[in-house]
Parts: structure tokens; C-alpha cells; sequence
């Protein structure tokens, strides 16, 4: 379950969608996220499914490797999709058990919702398995440059999420080790009501608190002896400029969302 998370983890490969500029790929990731609440009919979400099929395609990403990253979600989509299944209020009733009622607009909603989720996870993920944490890091504090003129840190904030990213793989990796030296020594994480299981994680999350606060600490420790001290004056290695196929991504993004809702609202389902 912990080598499934796939958000945070880079995916290198040689593909168009690698080689975009990574402000691309975060805006149009926005852009995607945004449009999955748009609207409520399924032909919507048939139109964004079928976008992300085609960038998957072009990504050169395995799609099993991306789905693989809603394994650990599971139980929140399902309790997602349970609340507004039982709990949305509708005028064509489908089943009724005791204080629960099952409408058709509850079954709808339930729907959408869990499609919404799953399109914003797995879309999120191949945002991140197709940009490094630097790369991540230079779109960030250059989307957000102009908000240094109200005396915002960007660079500091940007710098925080790629820091924040790049050790989502590494805990994952040092969560395992730990998961198979306790179990090991005989720890049983599998049965057991679900007050046991949470109880039996505290030989997990106590070692996993120290390491991650003492690799906190090391990378500190690091900037500091390499003399970093913020963004203010300091220059890019691989300077961020856009290219022809950067526009064209742009175009494609735009497409997708004016297509998206001329369908939305000729189709009637």
C-alpha cells in the first residue's frame, strides 16, 4: 500500500509531455483540475477522461503506474461517494432503509464525486511523475513572481512544496523499511478492529517522526554550510523560456476546455 502512492515521484522517460515547459504543465493541470467542477453531466467528464487518455498516451507514463496512486485513497472515495450516496436530498427515490434514503439525484452526485476524484488524483499525478521537483520549484516562483511586489516570499514558498514533494518518496521508501523491521520482529498490521491496527502504528510513526525530523534537520544543515539565503539575487542555471510547442500545449489546454463545454451543453446527459 505505501510503494502504491505515486504522487511526489518522478516518472523519467523521453516523451513531448517531459519536455514541456513546467509552467505548462502546471497551469494546464490547474486548468484541468478547475474544469472537473464545471459542470454536472457525464458527458463532461467523458471529454475529460478522454483528454487524460490522450496525455497519458503522450506522457509515455504506464497507465497502471497511475492508477496504481488511488490504492491509497480507496477508503476516501468510497466514504466520499457513501456520504452523498445516503445523505443527498432528491425527489425520485430509489430505496429507503430506515433513516437512509437512496435517491436518483443522490446516486448521480455519489457518482460525480468519486469521477471527480479520481480524475483530480490520477491528473495531479502525472503532473508530478512528468516534472522534477526543481522543475516544479522554478514554474512555482515564476507563476507566482509577481506577487513579490506585495512582499510575498515566493521563492521561500516555492521552495518549501518542492522540499515538501521531493520527500514523499523518500518517507514512502523509509515507511516500508520500517513497516518490514517491526514486522519482523513479529508486529501484526493487519488484524484486528480498527482501533488495534491504529495502535499498532505507533511503532511506525514514532521511528518515521524521528527520521523525517533528523533528514529536516541534515538538509538545514546543508543549505546553511552552502550559504543559501533566499531567492533575492540569485540566478538560474536553466533559465525557464518558452518554446513553439509550449504555445501549442497552451492552444491544446484551451481547446480541450471550449470543446468540453460546447458538449456540456448539447448533449443532455
Amino acid at each position: 500500500m505505501i510503494r502504491d502512492i505515486t504522487i511526489g515521484q518522478y516518472y523519467a522517460t523521453e516523451s513531448a509531455i517531459h519536455k514541456l515547459d513546467p509552467r505548462v504543465k502546471v497551469i494546464a493541470t490547474f486548468a484541468y483540475i478547475i474544469s472537473l467542477f464545471c459542470f454536472s453531466k457525464f458527458s463532461g467528464y467523458i471529454v475529460a477522461a478522454l483528454f487524460f487518455g490522450v496525455m497519458v498516451i503522450l506522457s509515455k507514463v504506464p497507465f497502471k503506474f497511475i492508477v496504481r496512486g488511488l490504492k491509497p485513497i480507496i477508503f476516501m472515495l468510497v466514504f466520499t461517494a457513501a456520504l452523498n450516496l445516503f445523505w443527498s436530498q432528491g425527489e425520485t427515490k430509489l430505496i429507503s432503509i430506515g433513516i437512509f434514503t437512496i435517491t436518483l439525484e443522490g446516486v448521480k452526485k455519489a457518482a460525480y464525486m468519486a469521477i471527480r476524484l479520481i480524475l483530480l488524483i490520477i491528473g495531479s499525478s502525472l503532473m508530478t511523475l512528468t516534472t522534477t521537483p526543481n522543475q516544479l520549484t522554478d514554474a512555482i516562483e515564476k507563476i507566482l513572481h509577481p506577487l513579490n511586489k506585495i512582499h510575498v516570499p515566493v521563492h521561500e514558498v516555492a521552495m518549501m512544496m518542492s522540499i515538501a514533494l521531493r520527500f514523499i518518496p523518500i518517507l514512502i521508501e523509509e515507511t516500508d523499511k520500517i513497516m518490514k523491521a517491526q514486522m519482523a520482529r513479529g508486529a501484526d498490521f493487519e488484524s484486528g478492529n480498527i482501533f488495534h491496527r491504529i495502535k499498532n502504528m505507533l511503532p511506525i510513526i514514532i521511528p518515521l517522526f524521528i527520521s523525517a525530523s533528523r533528514r529536516a534537520n541534515d538538509l538545514a544543515l546543508a543549505m546553511d554550510a552552502r550559504c543559501y539565503h533566499g531567492g533575492d539575487g540569485r540566478t538560474k542555471m536553466k533559465p525557464l523560456k518558452y518554446k513553439r510547442v509550449d504555445f501549442i500545449a497552451y492552444v491544446v489546454v484551451i481547446t480541450y476546455l471550449v470543446i468540453q463545454q460546447v458538449v456540456v451543453r448539447i448533449l443532455p446527459f
